[in-house]
């Protein structure tokens, strides 16, 4: 007999540094599965989700997702987690079930059965260093980033990035994974004379780092720039201390587009006005979601090489607004916005996503 429930592993943190975005990873999650079974499911088949821990080390996180799949428990994988994380999960699947990587990354995912929904630094990093060169002057930066896969291979690309937009990168620091005192750092930005910090820094990490480059007044010359500032960041670091904080991402809750309102609005509708605050990486969780379904659709399976034999051809409408994949990557709008104390001002389109 068919069976008559797809589960699937979502994997968001619920715990350590970056389990600041799990709130808002799970609600979205939950609007994304009334959704679709709304609309009568995954082929039919009722959409569970079935919560992993991503916030736990990468090991143990892949530990418990390749037993879900080995038993026949889930049948798809989707979330927001780091990339250090994903590194661990998707040589382990083997693409017996399809993967929908949510997370901004650093880039060049290939494993077989691996979707990915999020920013990779060429349409967003390149795109946001430019902007801020041509348009506020910002010739030199300081990385400042944690010590994993994701800020190390960003690193590259800024270096990469940095000569044809016309600046240098003058440091690069990188720090471990729950790192609260960031003085040391801030010295070794001011004695760099930077006019910027990129920043590649996880939740609970980049709200001690933002607080602290306040208190010495560092923002008083140096911009900072994110690709990973969500809206629980801000409320975290506090509105005193987003002074020329940047950031660049394919989705903020203040867009103001008319997809992005129409998914605040149903946000709301379902899951009520105390519902977390609606970000960045809780959204990539819905866009994870429907681009499962969505390939599933096309090849009418689960099946990997069959979803693979479509994926080109997936296109749709979300909150980021028309998408499609190119390469098992979802190609995207991304737009560069400045904090105004506790929200994001959107400034400008700086990636059309062609």
């Amino acid at each position: 007999m068919a069976a008559t429930v797809l589960d699937v592993a979502f994997v968001v943190p619920t715990s350590g540094t970056s389990g600041i975005y799990g709130p808002s990873c799970e609600a979205s999650g939950r609007l994304a599965v009334s959704e679709i079974n709304d609309a009568g499911g995954i082929l039919g088949r009722e959409v569970r989700l079935r919560p992993v821990d991503g916030g736990r080390s990468p090991a143990r996180v892949a530990d418990e997702v390749d037993a879900l799949v080995r038993s026949g428990s889930v049948g798809a994988v989707s979330g927001w987690h780091t990339s250090a994380v994903r590194e661990q999960i998707a040589p382990r699947l083997r693409g017996r079930v399809p993967y929908v990587y949510t997370a901004v990354y650093e880039g060049g995912e290939r494993t077989p059965g691996v979707f990915l929904t999020g920013e990779t630094p060429a349409g967003q990093l390149l795109p946001a260093m430019r902007w801020m060169s041509r348009e506020m002057g910002v010739k030199s930066w300081t990385i400042v980033g944690n010590d994993y896969v994701w800020p190390r291979a960003s690193a590259g690309a800024a270096r990469a990035y940095a000569g044809p937009v016309g600046a240098e990168i003058r440091d690069e620091i990188f720090v471990g994974l729950g790192t609260e005192d960031f003085g040391p750092v801030l010295r070794r930005i001011e004695r760099s004379r930077s006019q910027g910090v990129l920043m590649f820094l996880l939740g609970s990490d980049a709200v001690h780092f933002n607080r602290a480059f306040t208190r010495m007044r560092l923002h008083d010359g140096c911009v900072r720039l994110s690709p990973l500032m969500d809206e629980n960041m801000l409320l975290a670091t506090g509105a005193a201390n987003t002074h020329e904080l940047y950031s660049a991402a394919g989705f903020f809750e203040t867009l103001g587009t008319a997809h992005s309102m129409d998914f605040e609005r149903r946000y709301v509708a379902r899951l009520g006005p105390t519902a977390p605050a609606i970000t960045s990486p809780g959204e990539s969780c819905f866009e994870g979601l429907t681009l499962l379904a969505e390939l599933t659709t096309a090849a009418r399976s689960t099946d990997v090489p069959r979803i693979n034999g479509v994926s080109e051809s997936v296109a749709y409408e979300g909150p980021r607004g028309p998408v499609h994949l190119r390469d098992r990557h979802l190609v995207q709008r991304v737009y560069l916005a400045r904090a105004d104390g506790l929200e994001f001002d959107v400034l400008a389109e700086i990636n059309g996503g062609a």
